[in-house]
């Protein structure tokens, strides 16, 4: 099935998949960072999004 580009939530929206253009651009939007930001974070932390959010809220 070919990615439907206009769906514009996550597929998981408990994980970050960083290999998605879509998924990282909505996340960029929904965190309020830039994709470096969201980048380095999950490198950090791991994909689960609420680690994540809160790596960035500190």
């Amino acid at each position: 099935m070919p990615d439907n580009k206009h769906i514009t939530h996550p597929a998981d929206a408990k994980r970050i998949d960083v290999n998605d253009p879509n998924e990282v651009r909505n996340w960029c939007a929904s965190l309020n960072c830039t994709e470096t930001q969201l980048k380095n974070a999950v490198a950090a932390v791991g994909t689960w999004a609420h680690h994540v959010r809160d790596y960035l809220n500190k």
